[in-house]
């Protein structure tokens, strides 16, 4: 058969008049196909989803699950195909289409696809398959996907707020289609997981934190809303990119940024009341730490970076302890990476001892050592140190390294939080299990490339004897005919069930106890088959239940503190915690 675009009685069919109407006869009643681009029209819209619309509403779309009783009533007849899947049978359909992906960023982008698409068999397939798909959505796939952000867009997932809007943040937010928010994640982009300044680009971690507010904690889905505020980019690759979509202009600082996060601030609360959760993620150092201060006292706000971190890493230690023996205080800890990860986890360290130990602060803070880029953060450097670092400068002298600082302090728990790759050396590791039985060694750094060291370089260099967590997900590594199973510091272990135990409680502010009240849960739920294969943290098969009873303790910590505006208390706070998380199954339509 012959090309149909070839000349047809001596006429292109590209230049042929629609004698019977735009779109093959269907008349066009609107006028968006004859308008011309000065013409204006009205975008018009049905305000009850059926047919078509239906199909494409993701929140209601049950694709080839919806009934042929259902088909018949919402006007879908003819527009799906005959079969009709449960929701069970697409699930194993999907994760069949996801294996066969051989590129981590393209099971990343069919899972956004799909939760444009099902919302609801999103979530389910995420719950059913956590371990699997954690890593898709989330750390470390989430990272090249915000790299690449310009390039693989395609339907906006949450609010960009620039500097343009700058007067008019409210009424942004009001723009927002769902009226009944109860968290935010917000972010500036200027320090994206390990990866630095990835300006509006830094999207993917909102929206991807938020997935597991929902999957994991139980938070219902149109509660949730996704923020980024672009303040313009220092990163020179990102402004000379063609594809780039955020303001191209570098950052503003000082008095104009901060005008424009109080701006930002107090059109949140004016507009979703004074129990929304903000969760800041992923500021600068210098930004993070001034924020939480200041706002922590007039706003229910939460740092995942700063507090979330701290809070699942010292859940690690205190179910570490229970294989390397002895108390929290009994040990000596030494960070490299003095940032807002480090520095809030040695601070929650220093504050579970004191409940622990009854010794004062600045006596526990003295069992904490910091390296950052300088080396060992000692008392004569006082006068050069930015103000987080100044609680752990203590008494000693200067040290220029990592391996003479893990040589001079003789740690038994190390801890990275410095975002530089394999910095944890051959040297370092044999140093560390040279006076330590079981050197508990925690390489915190995400993405993966950017890892302290690999599972198998500490089970290895340590010949075996190594506790061993990651930020990012490692293998199981086989050593002297032994499988070890490394653990997984990863914040979503707490935050999904540190919100729901906020929400479901009404709470108004956020306070340490409550911090300290989440890790205890945590650790409690490390079983002995898990310490066997040297896990000092849970499998995420069971993170709903972990994250229901995080939110049981972060709740009544909250009564016992009388931050908990919920009256009367519920007598089974888990219970209430179980019964109060969305769950993804389908629903029937009349």
């Amino acid at each position: 058969m012959e090309s149909t675009l070839k000349e047809l009685d001596g006429e292109s069919v590209l230049d042929l008049e629609d004698k019977t109407g735009v779109g093959g006869g269907v008349r066009d009643v609107y006028g968006e196909d004859k308008a011309s681009e000065d013409q204006l029209i009205t975008p018009w819209t049905v305000t009850v989803a059926s047919g078509y619309a239906l199909l494409r509403d993701p929140r209601l779309n049950k694709g080839l699950a919806f009934s042929e009783e259902e088909r018949g009533v919402h006007y879908l007849t003819g527009l799906l195909p005959p079969a009709v899947l449960s929701q069970q049978h697409q699930e194993k359909r999907l994760m069949n289409i996801l294996r066969q992906y051989q590129v981590p960023l393209q099971r990343y982008m069919a899972m956004m696809d799909l939760q444009e698409r099902n919302e609801r068999l999103f979530y389910k397939l995420l719950i059913d398959n956590v371990e699997e798909l954690l890593p898709v959505v989330y750390t470390p796939t989430v990272g090249e996907a915000c790299q690449k952000y310009g390039s693989i867009f395609t339907r906006p997932q949450g609010l960009f707020i620039s500097l343009k809007e700058r007067k008019r943040i409210l009424e942004v937010l009001k723009n927002w289609p769902e009226k009944s928010i109860q968290v935010i994640v917000v972010t500036d982009g200027e320090r994206i997981l390990g990866l630095g300044d990835l300006g509006c680009q830094g999207m993917g971690i909102p929206v991807g934190k938020l997935s597991l507010y929902t999957a994991l904690g139980g938070v219902r889905p149109s509660a949730c809303l996704p923020i980024t505020l672009d303040v313009g980019t220092n990163n020179q690759k990102l402004l000379d990119d063609e594809f780039y979509l955020g303001l191209r202009q570098r950052r503003v600082t000082g008095q104009e940024y901060h005008e424009f996060l109080d701006e930002f601030m107090a059109a949140v609360k004016q507009n979703y009341g004074e129990k929304i959760l903000i969760q800041f993620e992923d500021f600068a150092n210098h930004n993070a730490f001034e924020l939480l201060a200041k706002y922590r006292t007039t706003h229910l706000v939460f740092n995942d970076d700063i507090q979330g971190t701290a809070s699942v890493v010292l859940a690690g230690i205190i179910s570490a302890l229970k294989l390397t023996g002895g108390d929290l205080q009994d040990h000596t800890y030494l960070f490299l990476g003095a940032g807002e990860a480090g520095t809030g986890i040695a601070e929650l360290i220093a504050l579970q001892m004191t409940k622990t130990a009854s010794i004062p602060v600045e006596e526990a803070r003295k069992k904490i050592w910091l390296v950052d880029s300088k080396g060992l953060i000692v008392s004569s450097r006082k006068e050069s140190l930015q103000h987080f670092k100044l609680p752990w400068a203590h008494e000693h002298e200067p040290v220029p390294d990592l391996l003479n600082a893990v040589n001079a302090i003789k740690p038994s728990v190390l801890i990275g939080t410095s975002g530089v790759g394999r910095t944890f050396t051959k040297e370092v590791i044999e140093a560390m299990a040279s006076f330590n039985e079981k050197p508990l060694i925690l390489a915190l750094s995400n993405p993966t490339s950017q890892s302290e060291c690999t599972a198998e370089e500490a089970y290895t260099w340590s010949e075996g004897r190594a506790i061993f967590a990651s930020g990012s997900p490692f293998a199981p590594v086989e050593y002297d005919g032994k499988t070890f199973v490394p653990g997984q510091a990863n914040n979503a272990y707490i935050f999904p069930g540190f919100g729901l135990g906020i929400i479901m409680s009404g709470t108004v502010r956020v306070h340490d106890d409550m911090l300290l009240a989440a890790s205890e849960a945590l650790a409690s739920e490390a079983s002995e088959d898990n310490y066997a294969k040297g896990l000092v943290y849970p499998p995420f098969t069971n993170i709903r239940t972990i994250s229901a009873r995080i939110a049981a303790n972060v709740a009544a910590k909250a009564y016992e503190l009388g931050l908990a505006s919920r009256l009367p208390r519920p007598k089974d706070l888990a219970n209430f915690a179980e019964s109060c998380m969305y769950t993804p199954l389908y629903r029937n339509y009349r």
